[in-house]
Protein backbone atom coordinates (compact mmCIF):
# COMPACT_ATOMS: atom_id res chain seq x y z
CA UNK A 1 0.00 0.00 0.00
CA UNK A 2 1.62 3.32 -1.03
CA UNK A 3 2.30 5.77 1.76
CA UNK A 4 2.37 9.51 1.26
CA UNK A 5 5.74 11.08 2.04
CA UNK A 6 5.59 14.65 3.29
CA UNK A 7 8.25 16.93 4.66
CA UNK A 8 8.21 19.09 7.76
CA UNK A 9 6.86 21.26 9.23
CA UNK A 10 3.94 19.05 10.20
CA UNK A 11 2.16 21.47 12.50
CA UNK A 12 -0.14 23.92 10.81
CA UNK A 13 0.29 27.65 11.44
CA UNK A 14 -1.47 30.89 10.73
CA UNK A 15 0.19 32.19 7.60
CA UNK A 16 -2.59 34.07 5.83
CA UNK A 17 -3.43 37.67 6.58
CA UNK A 18 -7.15 37.03 6.89
CA UNK A 19 -6.54 34.15 9.33
CA UNK A 20 -4.36 36.33 11.55
CA UNK A 21 -6.80 39.24 11.45
CA UNK A 22 -9.72 36.94 12.26
CA UNK A 23 -7.90 35.73 15.37
CA UNK A 24 -7.33 39.35 16.44
CA UNK A 25 -11.04 40.06 16.01
CA UNK A 26 -11.93 37.01 18.11
CA UNK A 27 -9.46 38.11 20.79
CA UNK A 28 -11.10 41.54 20.97
CA UNK A 29 -14.51 40.09 21.86
CA UNK A 30 -14.10 39.69 25.68
CA UNK A 31 -12.76 43.22 26.19
CA UNK A 32 -15.35 44.68 23.84
CA UNK A 33 -18.21 43.01 25.71
CA UNK A 34 -16.81 44.37 28.96
CA UNK A 35 -16.70 47.88 27.45
CA UNK A 36 -20.33 47.56 26.33
CA UNK A 37 -21.29 46.39 29.82
CA UNK A 38 -19.66 49.37 31.53
CA UNK A 39 -20.03 52.14 28.92
CA UNK A 40 -23.14 51.19 26.98
CA UNK A 41 -24.31 50.82 23.43
CA UNK A 42 -22.19 53.65 22.08
CA UNK A 43 -19.24 51.27 21.92
CA UNK A 44 -21.06 48.97 19.49
CA UNK A 45 -22.42 51.90 17.45
CA UNK A 46 -18.89 53.29 17.12
CA UNK A 47 -17.61 49.89 16.02
CA UNK A 48 -20.31 49.56 13.38
CA UNK A 49 -19.70 53.07 12.05
CA UNK A 50 -15.91 52.71 12.04
CA UNK A 51 -16.13 49.35 10.28
CA UNK A 52 -18.43 50.70 7.57
CA UNK A 53 -16.26 53.78 6.98
CA UNK A 54 -13.04 51.75 6.98
CA UNK A 55 -14.26 49.21 4.45
CA UNK A 56 -15.65 52.00 2.24
CA UNK A 57 -12.34 53.91 2.39
CA UNK A 58 -10.36 50.76 1.65
CA UNK A 59 -12.55 49.93 -1.34
CA UNK A 60 -12.40 53.49 -2.67
CA UNK A 61 -8.62 53.64 -2.35
CA UNK A 62 -8.13 50.32 -4.12
CA UNK A 63 -10.51 51.40 -6.89
CA UNK A 64 -8.60 54.66 -7.39
CA UNK A 65 -5.30 52.76 -7.46
CA UNK A 66 -6.63 50.32 -10.03
CA UNK A 67 -6.21 47.35 -7.70
CA UNK A 68 -8.73 44.56 -7.03
CA UNK A 69 -11.08 45.53 -4.22
CA UNK A 70 -12.28 42.21 -2.85
CA UNK A 71 -8.86 40.81 -1.79
CA UNK A 72 -8.10 44.03 0.09
CA UNK A 73 -11.45 43.92 1.85
CA UNK A 74 -11.21 40.20 2.47
CA UNK A 75 -7.88 40.33 4.31
CA UNK A 76 -9.78 41.98 7.22
CA UNK A 77 -6.93 44.40 7.98
CA UNK A 78 -9.15 47.46 7.50
CA UNK A 79 -11.78 45.89 9.75
CA UNK A 80 -9.20 45.31 12.51
CA UNK A 81 -8.04 48.92 12.20
CA UNK A 82 -11.63 50.08 12.57
CA UNK A 83 -12.32 47.93 15.62
CA UNK A 84 -9.13 49.00 17.41
CA UNK A 85 -9.94 52.64 16.66
CA UNK A 86 -13.51 52.22 17.91
CA UNK A 87 -12.57 50.72 21.28
CA UNK A 88 -10.02 53.49 21.85
CA UNK A 89 -12.38 56.46 21.35
CA UNK A 90 -15.12 57.61 23.76
CA UNK A 91 -18.50 55.87 23.29
CA UNK A 92 -20.23 59.20 22.62
CA UNK A 93 -17.95 60.37 19.82
CA UNK A 94 -19.95 62.12 17.06
CA UNK A 95 -20.26 60.08 13.89
CA UNK A 96 -18.47 62.65 11.75
CA UNK A 97 -15.41 62.53 13.98
CA UNK A 98 -15.32 58.77 13.58
CA UNK A 99 -15.47 59.32 9.82
CA UNK A 100 -12.59 61.82 9.89
CA UNK A 101 -10.46 59.56 12.07
CA UNK A 102 -11.02 56.53 9.86
CA UNK A 103 -10.37 58.48 6.64
CA UNK A 104 -7.09 59.69 8.10
CA UNK A 105 -6.17 56.18 9.26
CA UNK A 106 -7.05 54.26 6.08
CA UNK A 107 -6.46 56.79 3.31
CA UNK A 108 -3.61 58.94 4.62
CA UNK A 109 -1.67 56.63 6.93
CA UNK A 110 -2.23 53.31 5.16
CA UNK A 111 -3.06 53.71 1.46
CA UNK A 112 -0.96 56.79 0.63
CA UNK A 113 2.09 54.86 1.82
CA UNK A 114 1.27 51.89 -0.42
CA UNK A 115 -1.29 49.88 1.53
CA UNK A 116 -0.97 47.02 3.99
CA UNK A 117 2.66 46.21 4.77
CA UNK A 118 4.05 49.61 3.77
CA UNK A 119 2.52 51.93 6.37
CA UNK A 120 5.18 53.17 8.83
CA UNK A 121 2.64 54.05 11.54
CA UNK A 122 -0.15 52.10 13.16
CA UNK A 123 -3.24 53.40 11.29
CA UNK A 124 -5.68 53.05 14.18
CA UNK A 125 -3.46 54.97 16.59
CA UNK A 126 -2.61 57.60 13.99
CA UNK A 127 -6.33 58.23 13.45
CA UNK A 128 -6.88 58.33 17.22
CA UNK A 129 -4.06 60.85 17.81
CA UNK A 130 -5.22 62.98 14.88
CA UNK A 131 -8.63 63.33 16.52
CA UNK A 132 -7.17 63.78 20.02
CA UNK A 133 -5.07 66.72 18.86
CA UNK A 134 -7.86 68.21 16.73
CA UNK A 135 -10.84 67.67 19.06
CA UNK A 136 -9.45 67.21 22.60
CA UNK A 137 -12.73 67.87 24.42
CA UNK A 138 -14.78 65.28 22.54
CA UNK A 139 -11.95 62.75 22.69
CA UNK A 140 -11.58 63.03 26.47
CA UNK A 141 -15.27 63.02 27.41
CA UNK A 142 -16.15 59.58 28.77
CA UNK A 143 -19.32 58.29 30.33
CA UNK A 144 -19.32 57.12 33.92
CA UNK A 145 -18.99 53.33 34.23
CA UNK A 146 -22.27 51.53 34.73
CA UNK A 147 -21.75 50.68 38.40
CA UNK A 148 -24.71 51.41 40.71
CA UNK A 149 -22.60 52.72 43.64
CA UNK A 150 -20.85 55.26 41.40
CA UNK A 151 -24.03 56.32 39.63
CA UNK A 152 -25.88 56.83 42.92
CA UNK A 153 -22.99 58.61 44.65
CA UNK A 154 -22.59 61.14 41.85
CA UNK A 155 -26.26 61.27 40.69
CA UNK A 156 -25.33 60.05 37.21
CA UNK A 157 -27.45 58.35 34.55
CA UNK A 158 -26.72 55.81 31.82
CA UNK A 159 -27.77 55.96 28.16
CA UNK A 160 -30.14 53.59 26.41
CA UNK A 161 -29.46 52.42 22.86
CA UNK A 162 -31.72 55.14 21.41
CA UNK A 163 -30.14 57.82 23.62
CA UNK A 164 -26.66 56.72 22.51
CA UNK A 165 -27.62 56.67 18.82
CA UNK A 166 -29.29 60.09 19.04
CA UNK A 167 -26.27 61.57 20.79
CA UNK A 168 -23.80 60.13 18.27
CA UNK A 169 -25.78 61.01 15.14
CA UNK A 170 -27.38 64.32 16.13
CA UNK A 171 -25.48 65.54 19.18
CA UNK A 172 -28.77 65.81 21.10
CA UNK A 173 -28.70 64.91 24.78
CA UNK A 174 -31.53 62.92 26.35
CA UNK A 175 -34.40 65.14 27.63
CA UNK A 176 -33.61 66.87 30.93
CA UNK A 177 -30.12 65.36 31.10
CA UNK A 178 -26.96 67.48 31.01
CA UNK A 179 -23.46 66.31 30.16
CA UNK A 180 -22.46 66.54 33.81
CA UNK A 181 -25.14 63.98 34.66
CA UNK A 182 -23.62 61.37 32.33
CA UNK A 183 -19.88 61.93 32.15
CA UNK A 184 -17.07 61.31 34.60
CA UNK A 185 -13.32 61.71 34.62
CA UNK A 186 -11.32 58.68 33.60
CA UNK A 187 -9.13 57.14 36.33
CA UNK A 188 -6.00 58.52 34.66
CA UNK A 189 -7.48 62.02 34.38
CA UNK A 190 -8.67 61.86 37.98
CA UNK A 191 -5.34 60.66 39.31
CA UNK A 192 -3.03 63.09 37.55
CA UNK A 193 -5.27 66.17 37.74
CA UNK A 194 -5.60 65.65 41.51
CA UNK A 195 -1.86 65.11 41.85
CA UNK A 196 -1.34 68.42 40.04
CA UNK A 197 -3.57 69.97 42.73
CA UNK A 198 -1.20 68.57 45.41
CA UNK A 199 -3.59 65.85 46.61
CA UNK A 200 -1.95 62.70 47.97
CA UNK A 201 -2.52 59.21 46.59
CA UNK A 202 -4.55 58.03 49.66
CA UNK A 203 -6.80 61.10 49.36
CA UNK A 204 -7.41 60.40 45.66
CA UNK A 205 -8.13 56.71 46.20
CA UNK A 206 -10.82 57.51 48.78
CA UNK A 207 -13.27 58.17 45.91
CA UNK A 208 -15.84 55.43 45.06
CA UNK A 209 -14.45 55.56 41.49
CA UNK A 210 -11.52 53.39 42.54
CA UNK A 211 -11.34 49.62 42.67
CA UNK A 212 -8.55 47.27 43.71
CA UNK A 213 -5.97 48.27 41.09
CA UNK A 214 -7.47 50.97 38.90
CA UNK A 215 -10.75 52.68 38.19
CA UNK A 216 -13.82 50.55 38.83
CA UNK A 217 -14.96 49.07 35.56
CA UNK A 218 -11.74 50.03 33.81
CA UNK A 219 -9.76 47.38 35.66
CA UNK A 220 -12.17 44.65 34.53
CA UNK A 221 -12.02 45.88 30.95
CA UNK A 222 -8.24 45.55 31.19
CA UNK A 223 -8.60 42.02 32.55
CA UNK A 224 -10.78 40.91 29.64
CA UNK A 225 -8.47 42.47 27.05
CA UNK A 226 -5.64 40.63 28.83
CA UNK A 227 -7.54 37.37 28.30
CA UNK A 228 -7.77 38.16 24.58
CA UNK A 229 -4.08 39.00 24.47
CA UNK A 230 -3.13 35.69 26.07
CA UNK A 231 -5.34 33.93 23.54
CA UNK A 232 -3.37 35.58 20.71
CA UNK A 233 -0.07 34.42 22.23
CA UNK A 234 -1.44 30.90 22.57
CA UNK A 235 -2.59 30.91 18.94
CA UNK A 236 0.76 32.21 17.75
CA UNK A 237 -0.69 35.45 16.39
CA UNK A 238 1.75 37.51 18.46
CA UNK A 239 4.82 36.68 20.53
CA UNK A 240 5.16 37.35 24.24
CA UNK A 241 8.13 39.68 23.84
CA UNK A 242 6.47 43.00 23.00
CA UNK A 243 3.58 42.80 25.54
CA UNK A 244 5.87 41.63 28.34
CA UNK A 245 8.45 44.29 27.48
CA UNK A 246 5.79 47.03 27.41
CA UNK A 247 4.45 46.00 30.82
CA UNK A 248 7.95 45.62 32.28
CA UNK A 249 9.08 48.94 30.83
CA UNK A 250 6.11 50.56 32.54
CA UNK A 251 5.94 48.57 35.79
CA UNK A 252 9.61 48.55 36.81
CA UNK A 253 10.24 52.31 36.77
CA UNK A 254 6.73 52.97 38.12
CA UNK A 255 7.51 50.62 41.01
CA UNK A 256 10.78 52.41 41.71
CA UNK A 257 9.06 55.79 41.83
CA UNK A 258 6.34 54.37 44.07
CA UNK A 259 8.87 52.91 46.50
CA UNK A 260 10.60 56.28 46.74
CA UNK A 261 7.41 58.29 47.37
CA UNK A 262 4.11 56.35 47.60
CA UNK A 263 2.24 59.56 48.44
CA UNK A 264 3.05 61.18 45.10
CA UNK A 265 3.36 58.25 42.66
CA UNK A 266 0.58 55.71 41.98
CA UNK A 267 1.21 52.05 42.74
CA UNK A 268 2.54 50.20 39.66
CA UNK A 269 -0.59 48.11 38.93
CA UNK A 270 -2.56 51.34 38.54
CA UNK A 271 -0.73 52.06 35.29
CA UNK A 272 -1.76 48.66 33.91
CA UNK A 273 -5.43 48.64 34.86
CA UNK A 274 -6.44 52.30 34.70
CA UNK A 275 -6.32 53.03 30.98
CA UNK A 276 -5.50 51.50 27.63
CA UNK A 277 -2.22 49.84 28.62
CA UNK A 278 -3.36 46.23 28.17
CA UNK A 279 -5.07 47.01 24.88
CA UNK A 280 -1.97 48.83 23.69
CA UNK A 281 0.53 46.21 24.83
CA UNK A 282 -1.24 43.19 23.29
CA UNK A 283 -3.27 44.54 20.37
CA UNK A 284 -1.56 47.73 19.15
CA UNK A 285 2.16 47.61 19.92
CA UNK A 286 2.28 44.13 18.37
CA UNK A 287 1.16 45.31 14.92
CA UNK A 288 3.32 43.10 12.63
CA UNK A 289 3.76 45.89 10.06
CA UNK A 290 4.91 48.75 12.28
CA UNK A 291 6.59 46.92 15.18
CA UNK A 292 10.10 45.51 15.42
CA UNK A 293 10.63 42.02 14.04
CA UNK A 294 13.88 40.81 15.61
CA UNK A 295 13.61 39.10 19.03
CA UNK A 296 15.96 41.50 20.81
CA UNK A 297 14.48 44.42 18.91
CA UNK A 298 10.98 43.54 20.11
CA UNK A 299 12.16 43.66 23.72
CA UNK A 300 13.82 47.05 23.21
CA UNK A 301 10.81 48.36 21.29
CA UNK A 302 8.30 47.23 23.92
CA UNK A 303 10.34 48.46 26.89
CA UNK A 304 10.72 51.87 25.26
CA UNK A 305 6.95 52.10 24.75
CA UNK A 306 6.42 51.36 28.44
CA UNK A 307 8.93 54.02 29.48
CA UNK A 308 7.39 56.63 27.18
CA UNK A 309 3.90 55.86 28.51
CA UNK A 310 5.12 56.47 32.06
CA UNK A 311 6.98 59.66 31.12
CA UNK A 312 4.01 61.19 29.29
CA UNK A 313 1.58 60.23 32.03
CA UNK A 314 3.64 61.86 34.76
CA UNK A 315 5.15 64.82 32.97
CA UNK A 316 3.08 65.24 29.79
CA UNK A 317 -0.32 66.62 28.92
CA UNK A 318 -2.07 63.37 27.84
CA UNK A 319 -2.70 60.97 30.74
CA UNK A 320 -3.22 57.78 28.72
CA UNK A 321 -0.24 58.22 26.36
CA UNK A 322 -0.36 54.73 24.82
CA UNK A 323 -1.06 55.96 21.29
CA UNK A 324 1.72 58.57 21.41
CA UNK A 325 4.21 56.03 22.74
CA UNK A 326 3.39 53.50 20.01
CA UNK A 327 3.64 56.07 17.21
CA UNK A 328 6.95 57.42 18.53
CA UNK A 329 8.42 53.93 18.60
CA UNK A 330 7.00 53.12 15.14
CA UNK A 331 9.48 55.72 13.89
CA UNK A 332 12.37 53.97 15.62
CA UNK A 333 11.43 50.37 14.74
CA UNK A 334 13.50 50.07 11.51
CA UNK A 335 16.62 51.39 13.25
CA UNK A 336 16.15 49.05 16.21
CA UNK A 337 15.73 46.12 13.84
CA UNK A 338 18.92 47.10 12.01
CA UNK A 339 21.02 47.06 15.17
CA UNK A 340 19.49 43.91 16.67
CA UNK A 341 19.74 41.46 13.78
CA UNK A 342 20.38 37.95 15.11
CA UNK A 343 23.73 36.37 14.29
CA UNK A 344 23.61 33.80 11.47
CA UNK A 345 24.61 30.36 12.73
CA UNK A 346 28.25 29.65 11.89
CA UNK A 347 29.09 33.28 11.18
CA UNK A 348 30.55 36.04 13.32
CA UNK A 349 28.78 39.27 14.06
CA UNK A 350 28.49 41.53 11.04
CA UNK A 351 30.26 44.83 11.22
CA UNK A 352 27.80 47.70 11.21
CA UNK A 353 28.34 50.28 8.53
Amino acid sequence: MPTAIVSSPFAGRLNRTDQVMLQVILALIPGTLAMVWYFGWGVLINMALASFFALACEALAMKLRGRPVLPAIGDLSALVTALLFAVAVPPTLPWWMTLIGIVFAIIVVKQLYGGLGYNPFNPAMAGYVFLLVSYPLAMTTWLAPNIPEILEAHHLVTLSFLDSARLIFTGALPPHVAWDAMSAATPLDEMFSKLDQNATIPEILASPLWGEYGGRGWEWIGNWFLLGGLYMIWRGVITWRIPVAVLAGLLIPAGMFWLVDPQAFPFPAFHIFAGGTILGAFFIATDPVTACTTPRGQLVYGAAIGLIILAIRHWGGYPDAVAFAVLLMNIAAPTIDYYTQPRVFGHGRREKT
